[in-house]
């Protein structure tokens, strides 16, 4: 406050007038009349500095919402949910109809110290991001551990939707199996439509393409071809490629931990039911635009599959004839049993596969040894009292 006291003292002490100090010191007129007229009324304190802060402020937000803010972010927070700005301003206007801007939330909780910022996270503009223009034009997929309170490990199988990510399907398994991919996909498909692709990765329940071709197309897979989907697989060791699944069960996670340990299966899935209720209904996405899962998977029509393109199975398989005179193929996920005969026992064969026609012939010779129609019914398949002749 140099100047006004350099201002006040040539005034009031040397005498000038004030039309003379303003033009001297470079200052307005009717500055240096406020500042004497301060000073003459609260003499030394008219040189300390004062707040600009207005004396009152119509648009600031009203006590009860402040207060509100902080309830639903510490409600949200103990709830395992996210507690971010943005949700809570959904959550104030759907729940509570008070409309407020994510930064004065923002303002208001940082205020608070309940936020911080956080100067190293990775900008949003680095991310190449992926995402469906129609609800069920691809289901992403896939399975997590967790453990029960006592300690024992299960999985959660997920299926959801890339467009929208709304959990079609969430359920909790001792273990997921082929059987079981299969049984949740067709449940999912009966509540939600048939999607015209999946996208997993290459674990042996979702694909065997990573085995050589000598599993066999699995249940999933056959499944699939059935129902004219299109099938994708990320590659190895690219776990980003199903990012939305993966992202997910981290929040599914997340949310479990806040909960009380389930004690048993039908526990855990009650509470997977109810977080599928929060999640796609009551869970604003940032990416969806601020709308639920629900609402974006609602919104659009739903794509349907563009008819089967995996076209038929094709595969040869090098084995080699058992004591018993048997060779074994997996078909559907399922081990058949194919009698050749003991005269062939330890016999190199190659088997040549197209879907369910088999071609059995001797690896050295390319002597046919076994022809059928695999009947998938039939763990075992009965040798023909005839070998077909060579064609």
């Amino acid at each position: 406050m140099s100047r006004a006291r350099l201002v006040i003292t040539a005034v009031v002490v040397e005498g000038r007038s004030q039309a003379e100090v303003a033009l001297a010191y470079g200052v307005s007129p009717g500055w240096v009349s406020k500042l004497v007229a301060r000073y003459r009324v609260e003499g030394e304190a008219a040189f300390e500095p004062r707040s600009r802060r207005p004396r009152s402020s119509p648009g600031a937000v009203p006590a009860a919402t402040v207060e509100l803010i902080g309830s639903l972010r510490e409600k949200l927070a103990e709830g395992g949910l996210d507690a971010g700005a943005h949700t809570i301003v959904w959550h104030l206007e759907h729940a509570h109809g008070v409309t407020v801007s994510p930064a004065t939330v923002w303002r208001y909780l940082r205020k608070a110290g309940l936020i911080s910022p956080e100067p190293k996270k990775r900008p949003k503009v680095s991310y190449l991001r992926f995402e469906a223009d129609l609800p069920n034009e691809m289901w992403q997929t896939d399975f997590t551990h967790y453990r029960l309170a006592d300690g024992t490990g299960v999985e959660v199988l997920t299926f959801l939707d890339d467009h929208s990510r709304y959990a079609l399907s969430v359920t909790a398994h001792r273990a997921v199996t082929g059987r079981i991919v299969v049984k949740a996909f067709r449940a999912a498909v009966a509540s939600h439509g048939i999607p015209a692709s999946t996208l997993s990765d290459n674990g042996m329940v979702f694909t065997t393409r990573l085995s050589g071709g000598r599993g066999g197309r699995n249940g999933f897979e056959t499944e699939l071809a059935r129902l004219g989907v299109l099938q994708k697989n990320s590659r190895p060791n690219h776990p980003t490629t199903c990012g939305k699944v993966e992202r997910f069960q981290q929040t599914l996670k997340k949310w479990l931990r806040r909960q009380t340990a389930a004690a048993t299966i039908g526990d855990l899935q009650t509470q997977l039911d109810t977080f599928l209720g929060e999640y796609n209904h009551r869970r604003p996405h940032r990416s969806l635009g601020r709308r639920t899962p629900a609402v974006a998977y609602t919104t659009r029509p739903k794509a349907t599959p563009t008819g089967n393109t995996a076209g038929p199975h094709e595969r040869v398989r090098t084995d080699r004839v058992d004591d018993s005179g048997v060779v074994t193929l997996r078909h559907n996920g399922r081990l058949h049993h194919i009698g050749i005969g003991r005269t062939h026992a330890r016999t190199h064969v190659l088997m040549l596969i197209q879907d369910l026609d088999i071609r059995v012939i001797n690896a050295h010779t390319g002597e046919l040894l076994r022809q059928l129609i695999l009947d998938p019914t039939r763990d075992y398949q009965p040798q023909h009292t005839k070998k077909p002749p060579n064609p």
